[in-house]
């Protein structure tokens, strides 16, 4: 019989809670990333307008995906908050506030006067709820694919924690589906004055629904088995606090370094590539270098942005027959030998043309989306999890996906050409084959014993840890 100590103590999800679970993630996720997409489509067709009419039109683009990024460098601030609570008192509950501080923000951004209307204060109070935003979306990845990923079946789990990932283009599709859609049945001046505001007031009627699941679901039971195991250690040692296990922020540092750095370099490619794709591709192809209008371009993001969900479960599954880093490395070589041809077919100013470039682009990001949640979620032991996972995506985020807009924009405009910002996307995806080239395959650890990866001092709660593992009868 499993002790309190043993890895082995945490049941197996039922096939009907595990369900119920991965739809509550899904639709948690879905419902950040509508929120979160959302701004980065509206900074591109109408914010550069709205909120920095003064400007030159390509410069007020830019001024807006400067807000756009402002998000992405609130998300390692959130990846830092979430994961320590999230590791100390679990998943459930930082989900749930996540959730709710997204969705507040997005209603208010949907409540904003513009700068005719109150001046420079408005762009100011645009920022602010950006980076509210990019906060709580911080805080909200590394719990949804944890929650799954500790709940799941262990030979499957690659293929039911990419249900989560498929929360982005579920996203995306939500956001991009909503705006065509009133771009499609408004004029441009309606759509500017209040028509853009119809989307970020939806949130408020998402977030309730995502909030009634997401509070019928139970906690990690690899967590709440972690957690035992702390309080015993910690009982047994008369409360001793230096039985337990150190801040999470410290343990990740000292102990999964090399994980957090090899997660930042696997999303390089992963990040740049997608909002490339997805956000710069509305620049793109309605500049006066291609021509094409806003509703073909937000068209072919939607019909591509349904292939990129249905593919990521199957490279989800495909991961838990082969593992983790071949799917991922195909990922990353397909972005980078896609980026020439992306921007070929977008310069032939055709519709099918502008579907398929999308379209292939993101089935090769789904390669390294797909088997990132449980690549991330098996580098690190459990009291640690959420914050190394958060961690090493987050931060990334800052340098890859944050100002990955802004550099094609300005590319755009400096170089009046598509190569360097090709060049730009091959060159990460070469820093992400070499973050994954290097790192071990994951897909047989049993998440309930990972070990730190340093050498810690004889009596130590995570000696204590590793020599419970050892004693864990093998998978």
């Amino acid at each position: 019989m499993p002790t309190p100590d043993s890895p082995a103590s945490a049941p197996p999800t039922p096939p009907g809670s595990l369900r119920r679970i991965v739809a509550a993630s899904l639709i948690g996720t879905t419902i950040e990333w509508y929120d979160f997409f959302l701004y980065g489509s509206a900074a591109a067709l109408v914010f550069n307008k709205l909120f920095f009419p003064d400007s030159d039109p390509l410069v007020g683009t830019l001024l807006s995906f400067l807000t756009y990024a402002v998000g992405f460098a609130a998300r390692p601030v959130g990846a830092l908050v979430f994961g320590h609570y999230g590791d100390r008192l679990g998943r459930k509950k930082l989900l749930i506030l996540s959730l709710l501080m997204m969705g507040g923000a997005t209603c208010a951004i949907g409540l904003l006067p513009t700068h005719a209307t109150v001046g420079s204060a408005a762009p100011v109070l645009l920022t602010a709820l950006r980076l509210l935003q990019g906060f709580a979306l911080g805080g909200e990845w590394g719990g949804a694919v944890l929650l799954v990923s500790e709940h799941g079946d262990a030979r499957r789990r690659g293929f039911w924690a990419s249900w989560p990932q498929t929360g982005a283009p579920a996203g995306q599709l939500l956001a991009t589906g909503v705006l065509s859609a009133l771009t499609a049945t408004l004029s441009d001046d309606a759509f500017e004055s209040w028509g853009w505001r119809v989307p970020f007031l939806l949130s408020g009627v998402l977030v309730l629904v995502g909030l009634w699941i997401r509070l019928s679901v139970d906690e990690s039971p690899v967590f709440k088995a972690a957690l035992a195991r702390a309080e015993a250690r910690k009982a047994a040692a008369g409360g001793d606090e230096d039985a337990a296990e150190k801040m999470p922020l410290v343990a990740v540092l000292r102990d999964h370094w090399r994980d957090v750095l090899i997660a930042m370099g696997a999303r390089m490619a992963e990040n740049i590539s997608y909002y490339v794709i997805t956000a710069f591709v509305l620049v793109y192809a309605t500049s006066d270098r291609v021509g094409l209008g806003k509703q073909t371009a937000l068209n072919a993001v939607l019909i591509a942005s349904a292939v990129h969900f249905a593919v990521i479960p199957t490279w989800g599954a495909l991961s838990d027959r082969v593992g983790r880093r071949p799917v991922y490395l195909l990922g990353a070589v397909g972005v980078g030998a896609w980026a020439f041809p992306f921007f070929l077919l977008i310069d032939t100013k055709g519709f099918p043309a502008l579907i398929l470039a999308v379209t292939v682009g993101l089935v090769f990001h789904g390669a390294m989306y797909a088997p990132q949640a449980a690549f991330f979620s098996e580098m690190f032991a459990t009291r640690m999890r959420y914050s190394g996972a958060s961690i090493g995506a987050q931060f990334s985020s800052v340098a890859a996906g944050a100002p990955a807009p802004l550099i094609a924009t300005a590319l755009l405009a400096g170089y009046n050409s598509a190569t360097p910002i090709a060049l730009y996307v091959i060159a990460a995806a070469l820093l992400t084959l070499v973050a994954v080239g290097v790192a071990k395959e994951t897909r047989d650890r049993d998440l309930a014993a990972v070990e730190p990866t340093s050498a810690p001092s004889p009596g130590s709660a995570t000696e204590t840890a590793k020599r419970t593992a050892r004693s864990a009868p093998p998978r």
